[in-house]
């Protein structure tokens, strides 16, 4: 059963989707969203204690974010969602820091560069840059968990096929949130869930990736990795809502890591929604995937 959190989320969002649709058709520009976004962002609460600092990663603006108590030579790697156009470690903070409480790491966030102004690969170049970043630090790689939401997920996962492919040290394991793994759209639950889901639309899923494909195929596995090869990552928790249209985006990858040897742990949180880990602590199913996260991040290492 759904808590009485979950259901006034829901609610409110739904309220929003019938509020936009009534407005007069003037069609919102990204700046306008990206702005919005950083407006809210700034209105959020963060958990009392939550330190952040900004830091040049290796030439990619980023952010620090620690909850103490923290072992300071582990670090969880967040990579922002927001249809790789939008997004920033400001947007984040909050579940930087829950993240931060859940791993007892550091998180350091990268401000990658954003689609349509740098299309792909640029996001995973800063991605692989903040990553070699924290190495130079003297952080071994083995005290590194990746992290993404959305197309953070997805960020995340070309960033551990390229270091694989390049002979490279893995991070220790991914937190997978919401993963957006299919840029093409075609996983059935694009269509099966597509009056469940209260906040994505395949619609905006193929403009999001157009941004930031700019003309180049959408199959391409280093960018939908649901098409990669798989064999050799590390273990990968996903976590995905059970009304998401990305719902298969999840499913199938965890399936086809399996398939390829990897350890992946596949949890499906009904009637959730996109990213619903937001709203930790406040909807118990949110803080319900928090502690999974932390128990995934705490075994990995043995805690």
């Amino acid at each position: 059963m759904v808590s009485a959190q979950a259901r006034a989320e829901i609610d409110r969002m739904v309220a929003g989707r019938r509020e936009a649709a009534a407005r007069p058709s003037s069609p919102r520009t990204l700046e306008q969203d990206r702005r919005d976004w950083e407006a809210a962002a700034r209105l959020t609460v963060l958990p009392k204690g939550a330190r952040f600092q900004g830091v040049d990663a290796g030439g990619v603006k980023s952010e620090w974010m620690e909850m103490p108590p923290v072992n300071r030579d582990r670090v969880v790697l967040l990579l922002h969602g927001g249809g790789y156009s939008s997004g920033s470690p400001r947007t984040h903070r909050k579940l930087a820091a829950n993240l931060s409480r859940a791993a007892f790491a550091r998180v350091l966030t990268p401000d990658y560069r954003l689609a349509p102004e740098h299309p792909f690969p640029a996001g995973v170049k800063d991605a692989l840059r903040a990553y070699g970043w924290l190495l130079d630090q003297g952080v071994a790689a083995g005290n590194v968990v990746v992290a993404g939401d959305s197309a953070g997920a997805g960020l995340a996962l070309s960033m551990l096929v390229a270091l694989r492919d390049a002979g490279a040290a893995l991070p220790r394991a991914a937190v997978l949130m919401s993963a957006w793994t299919d840029l093409t759209t075609s996983s059935p639950s694009h269509g099966i869930n597509r009056k469940l889901d209260v906040q994505v639309t395949r619609q905006g899923l193929r403009e999001a990736g157009a941004l930031y494909m700019d003309g180049r195929d959408p199959a391409d596995p280093m960018a939908s990795t649901l098409f990669a090869k798989l064999a050799g990552l590390p273990p990968l928790l996903l976590q995905v809502g059970g009304d998401e249209v990305l719902l298969d985006d999840s499913r199938l990858l965890a399936e086809r890591a399996r398939v390829a040897g990897v350890d992946a742990t596949l949890r499906v949180f009904d009637s959730m929604w996109h990213v619903f880990q937001f709203h930790a602590p406040e909807v118990p199913e949110a803080q319900a995937a928090m502690n999974d996260i932390a128990a995934f991040i705490r075994a990995q290492f043995g805690d």
